[in-house]
């Protein structure tokens, strides 16, 4: 269970009442339940939003004579997880390219595998509900971290407006996005609440389920040594040294399944994933935007995605968000930006860079209804669109 997303720090012991103690487990379902009613709002509109984009996409696939079960449960990404939980991962690293599981993050297979061996339905049932199940989660996370900085109204915005991102129908996909985005919402607003701990162990997690996990660890040990720094608190030193647990772990257990110190890393090689400090993301981006003369409309939404994402950078630097989300979203788009790798699902990786969004939330919910409506109302409706096409007309993967 992620710490409560109350405003309110939890009482120390030493100054709890003398029958506090029997009434523990009460009281933190009571709290559970009053951060469930105030994020309400921000789960049932992301629910509207993603329902939205699915019963767009099952009316675009039945009138192309289409199956949609396939293209969310068990296709390209998904079917290597699926894989994994049946099958386990590779022992060698293997010559050709593109071939090696090794490449994927354990955590969200290590669950299917889990899930599935004590329900009914078949594996891709169970990573499609893991997913949809993660996305909720995901959400109320993303709601906890603008209603913790900015108020309810924003959280709730922030919320419905990361459901409605450009390629978030690979939130209910049996992809790892929606558990990575729940692990790194859920570790942001515990590092911003000072649950040091909670924000350690979850960073952790996430760094079981991603490569870009590597941006969660180094947010939350960034933010947890400056307040040791700060305070001298044993906790944020034991968050911080507790964050780059779980990437590390994964990254040194397949050198030695390898073999070989820099295992992991001639994986990734294997899948063209290596650090060019940002030529080749360059090169494509002035090609579809400025030299193409009929670019692919996901190459097109993929660079101006990049794009925007930058300059919302540079907008949550000038608006001085705390530490952990700036190096969070700041890590993450390093990330994505400096590999060499393939292009197209560049706008997916940037799924989980959420406090991105803060800014334009903030400005939603400050607006005026009408205005308001009308911002929410076109990202949901071109959010559905751009999903079916990324499913139905791409048939890429995502």
């Amino acid at each position: 269970m992620p710490p409560t997303a109350t405003h309110h720090a939890t009482v120390p012991a030493s100054r709890r009442g003398p029958g506090s103690g029997g009434g523990a487990a009460p009281g933190r379902q009571s709290r559970l339940l009053r951060a469930l009613d105030r994020a309400a709002p921000a789960l049932l509109g992301y629910l509207a939003v993603r329902l939205t984009g699915l019963l767009v996409l099952a009316r675009w696939a039945h009138l192309k004579g289409e199956s949609l079960w396939p293209a969310l449960a068990a296709s390209w990404d998904s079917q290597w997880y699926l894989g994994i939980a049946d099958r386990g991962y590779h022992h060698e690293l293997g010559t050709a390219p593109n071939t090696s599981n090794l490449a994927f993050f354990p955590l969200y297979p290590l669950l299917v595998r889990a899930v599935s061996a004590v329900t009914p339905g078949s594996p891709a049932s169970a990573a499609l509900a893991i997913a949809v199940v993660a996305s909720l989660a995901a959400a109320w996370g993303v709601f906890a971290v603008g209603d913790r900085l900015h108020g309810r109204r924003t959280g709730t915005v922030l919320a419905v407006l990361w459901g409605a991102m450009p390629v978030a129908v690979v939130q209910w996909m049996g992809y790892t996005e929606s558990l990575f985005t729940a692990l790194a919402a859920w570790s942001l607003y515990a590092a911003l609440t000072g649950r040091w701990l909670w924000a350690g162990w979850l960073a952790a997690l996430a760094g079981l389920t991603r490569p870009t996990g590597v941006a969660i660890a180094a947010a939350v040990a960034v933010a947890g040594l400056t307040a040791f720094v700060r305070t001298r608190g044993r906790r944020a030193l034991a968050g911080a040294l507790l964050a780059p647990l779980g990437w590390c772990g994964y990254v040194a257990w397949v050198g030695l399944r390898l073999g070989r110190w820099d295992g992991y890393f001639a994986v990734q090689q294997r899948w063209t994933n290596v650090w060019d400090g940002g030529r080749a993301t360059l090169e494509e981006l002035t090609r579809h935007l400025a030299y193409d003369a009929d670019p692919h409309l996901l190459m097109v939404l993929v660079s101006v995605v990049l794009v925007l994402a930058t300059g919302l950078f540079l907008l949550c630097l000038a608006d001085r968000q705390p530490l952990v989300l700036v190096v969070f979203t700041g890590v993450l788009l390093l990330v994505v930006l400096g590999s060499g790798g393939v292009y197209f699902p560049r706008a997916r990786f940037l799924l989980p860079a959420f406090p991105l969004l803060l800014p334009v939330a903030l400005a939603v919910a400050r607006a005026r209804r009408a205005a308001a409506l009308l911002v929410l109302g076109g990202a949901v409706l071109s959010s559905a669109w751009l999903g079916g096409h990324l499913l139905l007309v791409w048939q890429g993967p995502p």
